[in-house]
């Protein structure tokens, strides 16, 4: 194998060795892993579709591809506030389940590594709720920087602006998610809340619940106009566990599970078998303050119940 050639294939095997990486940023950017997939598939197209020569003078592939993606992305964001204005009801991000109920996972998580998304709590509903209220060059800046450290200089490059207002939008965004920020209230008592909560609703227990909820808890619900749910935030934990018995008054049958929605401890409701809804919790002082039910069929597709479960 001649130099050219050698430099031709370590190009094409460093631009592959990034896909997990861009994966990973364009989720954050979009909240959606069908559009992540969706951008980083169009960034590789532009990738092969350039010549030989044309690749030889591209020293960093990786860099290419954030830019190509970080644009991409850009764009979608653009266009889907006008799709989410025409949107029925709330629009939720997808709920991500745990790497090891991935469909097409073994029990290690180890299928198609290059398409896990890495779950920390720069994928936690409420922060992803946070980014969607951003401006689209706001959330793009905050991603590259805040979660993945890009340095302005090289964002400026990136969404072509100049540092200085990339560091505008950098903390503009920063402010939104200081204000929304709850404290960690830590994995294991999170997940004891949540079965509370759990068994409180399958006993429609509405004391227990009101117990476990906030009195000004939100419970925002995502049906997507494709099945039943509410088109406005439920507000109040009295209401909230009203709407949650009725719910179950409703659907006999309903299993409550609890899984990892997010990286964090969360409830997935099935019935027959078929997974109907995967609620987010956010937590604060032992109370549950906000309920993100995601029930848009679409957005589910992820969470198709393993061979054997409920």
């Amino acid at each position: 194998m001649d130099t050219e050639d050698a430099r031709s294939g370590g190009l094409v095997e460093a631009a592959v060795g990034e896909r997990r990486h861009l994966i990973n940023l364009a989720y954050r950017m979009l909240g959606s892993p069908a559009e992540a997939e969706d951008a980083v598939q169009e960034a590789y197209a532009r990738w092969y579709a350039l010549s030989a020569a044309r690749r030889r003078t591209v020293l960093a592939p990786g860099a290419w591809l954030t830019t190509v993606v970080s644009r991409i992305c850009l764009d979608v964001l653009g266009s889907a506030r006008f799709r989410r204005e025409r949107y029925v009801g709330e629009w939720l991000p997808e709920p991500l389940p745990d790497r090891a109920e991935w469909p097409g996972a073994g029990g290690d998580g180890s299928a198609d590594p290059a398409d896990r998304i890495t779950l920390d709590e720069s994928v936690g509903m409420a922060f992803l709720v946070v980014l969607e209220s951003m401006t689209p060059a706001e959330r793009v800046v905050f991603v590259l920087h805040d979660v993945f450290r890009y340095p302005f200089p090289e964002i400026a490059v990136i969404v072509d602006r100049t540092p200085a207002a990339c560091r505008q939008l950098a903390s503009s965004a920063r402010r939104r998610v200081r204000a929304a920020r709850v404290p960690d209230l830590g994995r294991t008592q999170q997940a004891g809340v949540v079965r509370r909560f759990r068994e409180a609703w399958e006993a429609k227990d509405i004391e227990a619940l009101v117990g476990l909820l906030d009195p000004a808890a939100t419970m925002v619900a995502d049906g997507g106009g494709l099945v039943g749910a509410v088109l406005r935030p439920v507000e109040g934990g009295a209401r909230i566990a009203r709407y949650l018995v009725l719910m179950a008054e409703k659907a006999p049958g309903l299993t409550l599970l609890e899984r990892t929605v997010n990286g964090s401890p969360g409830l997935v409701a099935r019935r027959d078998g078929v997974t109907a809804t995967v609620a987010a919790l956010d937590l604060v002082d032992g109370r549950i303050t906000r309920i993100w039910a995601v029930r848009n069929p679409e957005k589910l597709s992820r969470w198709t119940a393993p061979a054997g479960s409920a």
